[in-house]
């Protein structure tokens, strides 16, 4: 059986057919998704992709948030299914209280693009099962709101239950608090980071690595990851 996995278009989306290629080579089938629709054509997972989502205007991704197919997303999501919000895509999900927090313009102020170290802080979410815990990951990164904020009381949360899956290492390159570049909601099936994955899935197209066999494909077992969660349902 292939598993679907869905991803949305919205105005402004950039990565959706990277996303997709991303989908293809981890070995499940990819299905074009259109922000102005109510259907999910029946997939088993959903991508928001990055991008600039109707300019940036607002907010980032606060307009998106209230996409039409953001409905069907939300109920999907709540139920279970496995989602995963990718730059703009985190920004919908904290928009749509899908995720706790909020993404804010860099610390400096600047677009920020660069190969960006990431440690692997929680391997129990439906995206980082193929990981382990401990882990140092390089994935691209490029935004300019990527500051992930939240209460100290919201922080200590997330620190407790676990939920902080990915944390910026070496660098923290837009400020974000506690070095977070990723979260998951309370059940794991739904992760927000900033790094792109869909940009680290093929040797020779990402990031160079310490580890040759696995250079520039450190991004592929977030999309294998949700295959295994997939196949444990």
């Amino acid at each position: 059986m292939t598993h679907r996995i869905g991803v949305v278009t919205f105005p402004g989306s950039l990565d959706d057919r990277d996303a997709q290629r991303a989908i293809r080579i981890a070995g499940a089938e990819p299905v074009a998704l259109w922000h102005a629709d109510h259907d999910l054509q029946g997939v088993d997972a959903i991508v928001l992709p990055g991008g600039f989502s109707y300019g940036d205007y607002l907010r980032a991704g606060a307009i998106a948030a209230r996409a039409p197919i953001m409905t069907e997303v939300i109920s999907a999501a709540n139920a279970g299914m496995p989602v995963l919000g990718i730059c703009n895509g985190f920004q919908m999900l904290t928009e749509a209280h899908l995720l706790p927090g909020g993404l804010i313009r860099n610390e400096k102020g600047n677009f920020i693009r660069r190969d960006q170290g990431l440690i692997v802080e929680s391997t129990d979410t439906a995206w980082s099962n193929a990981f382990t815990q401990g882990q140092e990951i390089i994935i691209p990164l490029k935004n300019g709101e990527g500051g992930f904020i939240a209460s100290n009381e919201e922080l200590d949360r997330l620190e407790g239950e676990g939920r902080v899956v990915f944390r910026y290492s070496g660098v923290n390159p837009n400020g974000s608090m506690r070095d977070i570049a990723g979260i998951s909601n309370a059940a794991g099936n739904v992760v927000g980071l900033m790094p792109h994955p869909e940009h680290a899935v093929e040797p020779g197209f990402g990031p160079d690595t310490a580890d040759a066999m696995r250079s520039g494909t450190d991004g592929l077992a977030f999309f294998t990851s949700a295959l295994t969660a997939l196949l444990a349902v």
